[in-house]
């Protein structure tokens, strides 16, 4: 199936590594012209190297260095990405995940903090996209979340408090630019082979007493697939979501979590 991504115009933020990259890697390889960031320089111009591999020269990969957590970067990125790619037809936010832990080991910088990291870097990217994605054809956003917006995730108090807003304000971006032809969806991953989530088994490994193998184990026996993701699958998926193919799609939460969701809604 043609997704109609062919000279497509992406933003993907956070897109050096793990699903930020899978998605952007997926969008290149579906002839999309895509501008990416990161926070940090070496990894942005590594990333941007791999990209143009696999797009073999026939598709525009940019490369920025990016604090979303900083609303002047934001825009700067955003002004950028468009004036680079001759404008914006698809925007997918996203960022690293806010670090483990309790309620009595989370210090209350740490909350706000992560209330920068993952609600406002979706509502400063929005924000500066509309004007560029009210020009396009297609328009597309979508939000990368986590499947503890439905389940939370042990040790994972920050995620799964925060995480729920950007679902909500997925949901009404969706109610609110639908008249315009703007698509708002989010995918909901489960546990997915990143160095995110390296870092998480290390996390419960040292709470715990184990080794990181072990965690992953624990992991993958609550799995009905009996496996974590792969980036690429992920990435799959995502480039669906965005592209013409999934034209009356809006609104939707999709869970790509290898069936490990048990709720009925």
């Amino acid at each position: 199936m043609d997704l109609g991504l062919q000279g497509k115009k992406a933003l993907v933020a956070a897109a050096t590594k793990g699903l930020g990259f899978a998605t952007a890697r997926q969008l290149v390889q579906e002839g999309a012209h895509v501008a990416i960031c990161g926070r940090v320089p070496e990894r942005v111009d590594e990333a941007v190297r791999r990209l143009q591999e696999v797009g073999g020269g026939e598709t525009a990969v940019v490369g920025f260095v990016t604090d979303v957590t900083n609303r002047a970067q934001i825009q700067q990125l955003v002004q950028e990405s468009a004036s680079a790619l001759g404008g914006l037809d698809i925007l997918v936010t996203n960022a690293g995940g806010p670090p483990g832990g309790t309620f009595d080991t989370t210090p209350v910088e740490a909350w706000e903090q992560a209330f920068h990291l993952t609600l406002m870097s979706v509502t400063h990217l929005v924000k500066a996209a509309l004007p560029h994605l009210r020009q396009s054809s297609a328009p597309s956003i979508l939000t990368i979340t986590s499947i503890s917006v439905k389940q939370p995730i042990a040790g994972l108090l920050l995620s799964n408090a925060i995480r729920p807003a950007v679902v909500g304000l997925t949901k009404g971006l969706a109610q609110e630019l639908g008249p315009e032809g703007i698509r708002v969806n989010s995918i909901l991953p489960g546990w997915t082979a990143t160095e995110r989530v390296e870092e998480i088994m290390a996390y419960r490994a040292a709470q715990n007493g184990t080794t990181a193998e072990i965690e992953a184990a624990k992991i993958t026996r609550t799995i009905p697939m009996g496996r974590m993701g792969r980036p690429e699958e992920f990435g799959r998926v995502a480039a669906f979501l965005v592209s013409p193919a999934a034209s009356y799609v809006t609104g939707a939460m999709l869970q790509v979590d290898g069936g490990s969701y048990v709720g009925l809604l």
